[in-house]
């Protein structure tokens, strides 16, 4: 399916105030943030494209097995819900919380269909530019259209754009084992023995039965794999499970137990905290990965010592952005995070959690490159405290802005959840 690109005289873009070809926008992923990115576009009338490198909510469906922490209310853009319900689609209830599978089939996978025919799925952005220039070019360099390149199962693709929102999250570009956060030769050799997000344990037992498995991580997403490890070791007794974090006290690692707002999350904490004091696991910490090998399995080194043999890690350490696509656009992130500059101290982990991050939208999130976003958790680059809500906000914003309707894009607002402590669940959207 070919996309047609309408080329137009000029007209005057309320935002720049400069003339441009009448292009238009495109949004790089089709999962809950670049979705309500384009029905936020669709809305305001403004013409657009989205480009998906797999299928729709490809990954949210990777992690299907796995229920959010958050309720309906808070994992539906309010865009998406308004074209949905033009469509006589039938709401979740606000108050039931989903697993990844409810999500992508009862609301992703139907917003999808009111956005068509505008969404491209197999089509991998690969780079983005402007046309006919590189990042070192500054003359007319914002009046010239963006220019995409995509794989495509029928070879290479060209699209041009008048905006771009790079809506590609971090899921699937885990953290390594390593407590320096460095990728060894040793570690990528032994991939087929780790999992680098929360396995579907009941779907393959064989991989966890009766073996001697660790969980790497202090987040919520650790403590899932732990969960789902005990209720294994109830089945098959010999199940040896390990619990390795860098934390001082594993009590830090539980979160914000009963006086979490989102009681799912709250409760995950006050599980794992029984499970370790009737030594159902065992606790390892602090402890700081230097080395990783195989040797009769897998062994992990600290300075001061070794940890042997494990048959399976499960690595829940979290996720980092990819800027390969951004390379010729004038793009910046912070030196720490890799956040969008300006949200980074809004966002730092050590500051906030993910209920007391404030709103924020285009403002915050512009680039050197105008016209051109980094939204949802890729902008919060490795910072692990991102909601759907807080990015289905920056979205709304973003396009507000496009539109022309300033007013609306500094009107940012915010309600979430007030929690003690968290850390990012599957890939940090929930």
């Amino acid at each position: 399916m070919e996309f047609k690109i309408i080329q137009q005289s000029t007209c005057c873009n309320p935002n720049t105030g400069c003339c441009e070809q009448d292009l238009p926008v495109a949004v790089i992923g089709a999962g809950p943030i670049g979705l309500a990115a384009a029905a936020h576009l669709k809305e305001r009338g403004v013409s657009f494209f989205v480009l998906e490198k797999g299928e729709i909510s490809a990954n949210v469906r990777s992690w299907e097995h796995v229920t959010l922490f958050s309720p309906w209310q808070y994992n539906i853009d309010k865009a998406g819900k308004r074209l949905l319900v033009n469509a006589d689609w039938q709401e979740p209830q606000g108050e039931k919380i989903p697993t990844g599978k409810e999500l992508a089939e009862d609301y992703l996978l139907p917003l999808s269909e009111v956005l068509a025919p505008n969404i491209y799925t197999n089509h991998e952005v690969i780079s983005i530019t402007r046309d006919g220039i590189d990042r070192m070019k500054s003359t007319n360099r914002s009046s010239q259209p963006f220019l995409l390149y995509i794989e495509t199962p029928n070879g290479l693709k060209e699209m041009k754009a008048k905006a771009v929102i790079d809506a590609t999250g971090t899921w699937g570009n885990p953290n390594p084992v390593m407590s320096n956060g460095v990728w060894l030769r040793t570690e990528k050799e032994l991939a087929s023995s780790i999992d680098y997000h929360i396995p579907n344990i009941e779907a393959n037992e064989e991989l966890y039965a009766n073996k001697r498995i660790a969980v790497v991580g202090g987040g919520h997403s650790a403590i899932n794999s732990l969960l789902n490890l005990v209720a294994l070791k109830e089945k098959y007794p010999k199940t040896s499970i390990s619990w390795i974090l860098r934390k001082n006290r594993v009590e830090d690692a539980f979160g914000g137990g009963s006086n979490d707002e989102l009681a799912a999350r709250g409760e995950l904490g006050v599980r794992i905290s029984e499970y370790v004091r009737n030594g159902q696991i065992q606790v390892i910490t602090p402890y700081h990965i230097r080395r990783i090998r195989k040797e009769n399995g897998i062994v992990l080194e600290s300075q001061e010592k070794v940890l042997e043999q494990f048959d399976r890690l499960i690595v829940n350490t979290g996720n980092r952005p990819n800027f390969d696509i951004n390379h010729e656009l004038r793009s910046e992130r912070e030196s720490i995070t890799e956040a969008v500059p300006a949200i980074a101290p809004l966002i730092d982990p050590n500051a906030h959690s993910c209920g007391s991050v404030p709103a924020h939208g285009e403002k915050e999130l512009r680039q050197p490159e105008p016209n051109f976003y980094i939204v949802g958790s890729k902008s919060y680059g490795r910072a692990p405290t991102f909601l759907m809500a807080t990015g289905y906000e920056q979205v709304r914003s973003v396009v507000a802005y496009l539109a022309g309707d300033k007013e609306a894009a500094e009107n940012v607002q915010l309600q979430l959840p007030e929690t003690g402590v968290c850390h990012s669940g599957t890939g940090g959207c929930c």
